[in-house]
């Protein structure tokens, strides 16, 4: 008797498609996949539609990898369909799982993000370009365009997620043992984060340079000082996010000469990534005084673009001015 192949699918919502190449960059493990399961939607690979999947028979899928934030009407429409066909749904990378740097978005509301995008940008500079319009109206046969939702939004505030592969992208190693483990039926427990529970700091190559206390009096830029590639940068002014972001990556940007911004998300025991980024930051700061202090933030270029560079969305406070 012929054991039934497994069934999987990919969907992406809101992203630059970086998720898509962590599947890709599996290489020949990616055929493996195909040997061993069947892949029955897969939009960037396989020609399929909606009503393709609108067809399956409830839970006919075993598990759905969605990347990108949920940004539009359609996305969450087509998310929920993928809920019912699916037995498990996997967040796929970090847009998915906290929102991505398009949950940034959430810091203007649809129509601003429509004035800068259609007639401010240097490309169109056009004040009196029109805006895209969800209803054609006046009987036009034109299709209409899928509606903005009021706020960028993480896949589990949508739909209930059963497992979450972080990153941006991430790591095809990390991509290649989830397939894998729904392949073979070596399930997740529900909320599992394949990634590793402590932080990035745990494992930095750069570990033993970090001193226990660190005073800092000028936060930099890696652009306007000259760095030790070969000790923390903490130490050094330049802000990394190694001790509040899980680990999992190989520190991967640290090998590459680049502080961490926290695309594994929080830690384990952290609620909000930007809380404990803050915190972080707090106790790095030298002085007391409020002008000293106050000096010291300035010298922060961007900050919630720093702290929350992620996972605004998913955040306490950054779910959308219009939500």
């Amino acid at each position: 008797m012929m054991h039934r192949k497994p069934k999987i699918a990919f969907y992406w919502c809101a992203g630059c498609g970086g998720c898509e190449e962590s599947v890709i960059d599996m290489a020949e493990e990616l055929l493996s996949v195909a040997d061993k399961a069947d892949i029955v939607f897969w939009p960037i690979a396989l020609d399929a539609r909606f009503e393709d999947v609108e067809a399956l028979n409830d839970g006919d899928i075993d598990t759905t990898f969605i990347n990108g934030a949920i940004r539009l009407d359609e996305h969450v429409r087509f998310v929920r369909l993928l809920r019912r066909k699916s037995k498990r749904i996997v967040a796929h990378g970090t847009c998915a799982h906290l929102g991505g740097i398009i949950g940034l978005a959430n810091l203007f509301d649809s129509h601003q993000l429509l004035e800068c995008a259609c007639r401010q940008v240097p490309s169109m500079d056009d004040p009196s370009a029109p805006l895209p319009e969800t209803d054609p109206g006046d009987g036009q046969e034109e299709p209409a365009l899928a509606a903005l939702l009021p706020a960028v939004k993480p896949l589990d505030r949508v739909v209930t997620v059963d497992a979450y592969i972080p990153g941006c992208p991430p790591p095809p190693e990390t991509m290649a043992q989830a397939i894998t483990d729904v392949i073979h039926g070596r399930l997740p427990e529900p909320g599992t984060v394949f990634a590793h529970r402590t932080a990035l700091c745990r494992q930095c190559p750069r570990l033993d340079s970090k001193p226990d206390k660190i005073e800092i009096t000028r936060f930099r830029r890696l652009y306007d000082t000259h760095w030790d590639p070969e000790i923390c940068f903490l130490p050094q002014g330049l802000l990394c996010m190694g001790p509040v972001t899980r680990g999992g990556c190989d520190a991967r940007c640290i090998q590459a000469n680049m502080p961490c911004r926290g695309c594994f998300g929080p830690t384990e025991r952290m609620n909000d990534f930007g809380a404990g980024a803050m915190a972080l930051i707090a106790s790095m700061m030298a002085g007391e005084d409020e002008a000293t202090l106050a000096r010291l933030v300035d010298s922060i270029a961007d900050p919630t673009g720093l702290i929350y560079r992620y996972s605004l969305a998913a955040s306490i406070l950054g779910q959308g001015p219009d939500r």
